[in-house]
């Protein structure tokens, strides 16, 4: 809360603000123990303020300022927040973007919210599909790595490295389908060469990272995570709330102007990744972040198997 938050930090603040705050509406989403929420000033202006401790939270830290970094580059129009400024003060680090009077979607998804989030995202990829080079010289990862080096679990369950996660029963008969399946995102998403023409994607679409402004608008925020691949890993990725809210996630996906390059089985290669991704991490044990994060993981997974089940027909 913004009580918690060191004195020196509030006064900062509260100093490139113009006043201290007349209104803190802390954050109700996220997996993070950071600081977060909107602030209002006396004269009616809101804005989104972060806040991690330099000691204690490093790693967000630089989640936040990587982000400023991103935000700051991102072509112009889009339906994201703007970094306005940041400040370290009291060993605290606080980033301060565009204030967006919208809120997080609910589940299940409304019909509507979700083509606005859908059609959000078909202006962003659009726009990234060709990345600016100032993007580009942040030398920002490759989905291909990230898959080898941390989403493909299912290869490492088969071969005992990895502790099974909880499944049923016919899901355990169908790991060497899930291997194969996942095994094949690397090469589908890609390497992006010297000249970087790979497009960038958001790498973390989730519900709960867009929100719905009061006009309906969507906006795409929490841009940690922006990598070079193919923009239907996003589109995948976020359908999963769609298919569990029990609208056609299959037509969806497939209509999507970011799905018209992709492979027949882009989108089973996906779900076999992320739903072995989600169900390992998931059994991780407890986690320093929040203490939902678990739930939400193996939730995520369910629902990511259980969609992929239902395409390929598996009992």
């Amino acid at each position: 809360d913004w009580s918690a938050l060191p004195a020196g930090l509030r006064d900062a603040v509260a100093a490139r603000l113009g006043g201290p705050p007349v209104a803190v509406r802390v954050a109700g989403a996220g997996f993070t123990r950071g600081f977060a929420a909107v602030v209002e000033t006396a004269d009616g202006a809101r804005v989104f303020l972060k806040a991690a401790s330099l000691d204690a939270q490093r790693h967000l830290v630089d989640w936040y300022a990587h982000e400023a970094a991103i935000l700051a580059r991102l072509p112009a129009g889009l339906p994201v927040p703007r970094p306005r400024w940041a400040l370290t003060e009291a060993g605290w680090y606080a980033l301060c973007l565009d204030g967006v009077d919208g809120r997080t979607p609910g589940l299940p998804w409304d019909p509507a919210e979700l083509e606005a989030t859908l059609a959000a995202y078909a202006q962003v990829a659009a726009a990234l599909a060709d990345p600016p080079a100032e993007l580009v010289a942040l030398g920002l990862p490759n989905l291909a790595d990230l898959a080898r080096d941390d989403i493909l679990w299912w290869g490492d369950v088969a071969a005992g490295r990895e502790p099974t996660p909880e499944l049923p029963p016919w899901a355990r008969n169908r790991l060497p389908e899930l291997v194969a399946l996942e095994s094949r995102l690397p090469s589908y998403a890609g390497d992006a060469g010297p000249d970087h023409r790979l497009g960038l994607i958001h790498c973390d679409l989730r519900v709960d990272n867009v929100l719905i402004d009061r006009d309906g608008r969507a906006w795409i925020c929490d841009w940690n995570w922006l990598c070079h691949g193919p923009a239907w890993f996003d589109l995948a990725g976020l359908l999963i709330t769609g298919y569990a809210s029990g609208l056609d996630a299959d037509v969806a996906f497939a209509t999507h102007p970011t799905s018209a390059d992709a492979p027949p089985d882009a989108l089973d290669v996906t779900l076999a990744a992320l739903s072995g991704y989600f169900l390992t991490s998931a059994a991780a044990g407890p986690s320093t972040a929040s203490p939902h994060i678990r739930s939400h993981q193996r939730w995520s997974g369910e629902q990511a198997l259980g969609w992929l089940a239902a395409r390929q027909g598996w009992n």
